[in-house]
């Protein structure tokens, strides 16, 4: 981050707008114009957090060479040419106070900067040479006065405008799919320690057809105590139920297997099954499709503990005859109980959910009797859902959901580790773009003619 902010600010100040300057001096008088950065040193740096809520960036003993037009008038003689000169001893001292915005995105909300040029060298040449080195204070001081009041409002708008540019690409609600959303909003500011950038992102889903109903949260607050990562996230319980709390309020959480669909040798095991039902009806309903109807009767739930993470969801199953042209005539309704062993991965920014069956049972809502009828069917049903549920859902699961960094920003050598009641993602940041590339695609349209610009240095000649 260090690295990529220095390149950031080296490619501000290599496109600084540094005004025009002219005056005079008794018979001498001077216009200084088309002022351009030819080089910048910057061989000390530091990036640091700064309690409670900055990060603080400073460049220290910096160079910066000029060249600029010079138009000289000294009596009669008159001069035009150009002029190359430097800023040597550049201090720069940045602090970016960072805090959540109404929308619940971290932005920078106030910068404070302070600028100074310890000396400043021009080399003449020329006729005049002699004469230049004798009035070139004049020029040298209003030079080192002009560019250091100008490095501040180069970087005020590098950091207030450009970088939360940068910032706004940090996804807070978006919509996961037509069922589903997600809400990474910060509940409260930044804490900045000595060490650490802390954000408390609120972390949950919502069903889109009622986004102002929550699932209360009973998990348990997570503790990062982890430091062998650059960046940790943590996902209680509660993260993964409102996901769950969520497709079921929307209704997705069911299957229907019918006809061709159901396997040839569970049909013929259920048809056994339930022989004495099937032979008290009409013969036109004997021989009708079978119809197996899977549904979610509750919200699963999430266990995350450090040997591992579990969902439990219960179910049931309606097995149906549909006669062609006449109403289904259900044959059992059959209740299920499931836990799903689930690997939790990260991969690129999406984290992903993989789950396996791990135990399955069945039982009659009716009677015991009839529970114990059911037995024989308890592994036919289980290869089922193991053949033919799992890898839909896995599928569905693949795409996993986007953690929030900005674009430009990836993670590597991911790590995840299970704790009691959550679990932790760590990784180290890598930058796959630059700042400067997100921030030119992103940057702000330019206003409408009568409404205020953004506050950029000003260009306007300048007069000592």
């Amino acid at each position: 981050v260090k690295q990529e902010g220095l390149r950031f600010v080296e490619q501000e100040l290599e496109n600084i707008t540094v005004s025009d300057l002219h005056g005079k001096e008794g018979q001498f008088h001077y216009n200084i114009s088309q002022v351009k950065v030819l080089d910048l040193q910057l061989p000390l740096s530091e990036l640091r957090f700064q309690p409670r809520q900055h990060l603080a960036f400073s460049v220290t003993n910096a160079s910066i060479s000029l060249r600029f037009r010079r138009q000289l008038l000294y009596w009669f003689f008159y001069d035009i040419g150009s002029i190359n000169a430097s800023a040597d001893g550049v201090q720069i001292h940045t602090a970016l106070q960072l805090s959540k915005d109404e929308g619940g995105r971290i932005k920078i909300s106030n910068m404070s900067c302070n600028a100074s040029i310890a000396a400043m060298h021009a080399g003449f040449s020329g006729t005049l040479r002699k004469v230049y080195d004798f009035l070139s204070t004049f020029i040298i001081t209003g030079m080192r006065y002009v560019l250091g009041r100008q490095i501040c409002p180069s970087l005020n708008h590098a950091g207030l405008v450009l970088l939360n540019s940068l910032l706004d690409t940090v996804p807070v609600r978006n919509y996961v799919d037509e069922h589903v959303g997600i809400d990474y909003s910060l509940l409260r500011d930044p804490v900045v320690s000595a060490d650490t950038l802390d954000l408390d992102f609120k972390g949950v889903f919502f069903y889109r057809g009622k986004e102002d109903q929550e699932l209360e949260n009973h998990a348990v607050e997570p503790v990062i105590k982890e430091t062998e990562r650059m960046v940790y996230a943590a996902f209680s319980e509660h993260f993964f139920d409102s996901a769950m709390h969520s497709y079921f309020q929307a209704g997705v959480l069911a299957m229907q297997l019918e006809g061709e669909k159901v396997p040839k040798d569970l049909e013929v095991l259920l048809r056994a099954t339930f022989f004495g039902t099937i032979f008290m009806l009409s013969p036109g309903a004997v021989d009708a499709p079978l119809r197996l109807a899977l549904q979610v009767s509750a919200p699963p739930r999430c266990v995350i503990k450090p040997s591992g993470t579990s969902v439990s969801v219960s179910a049931f199953l309606n097995v149906s005859l549909v006669p062609p042209g006449r109403p289904p005539v259900q044959l059992s309704s059959v209740a299920m109980e499931t836990k799903l062993s689930a690997r939790v991965l990260l991969h690129g920014k999406a984290l992903r959910v993989l789950l396996d069956l791990r135990r399955f049972r069945i039982y009659s809502k009716q009677s015991a009797l009839e529970s114990l009828a059911l037995f024989s069917l308890q592994a036919p049903l289980k290869t089922l859902l193991q053949l033919t549920v799992m890898p839909i859902i896995n599928e569905r699961t693949k795409k996993g959901v986007q953690i929030p960094l900005p674009e430009g920003m990836d993670f590597t050598r991911e790590v995840v580790t299970n704790h009691a009641g959550f679990l932790t993602v760590g990784a180290d940041l890598h930058f796959s773009k630059g700042l400067r590339e997100v921030i030119e695609k992103y940057r702000p349209a330019p206003t409408a003619p009568g409404s205020p610009a953004p506050a950029q240095p000003s260009a306007e000649p300048l007069q000592l």
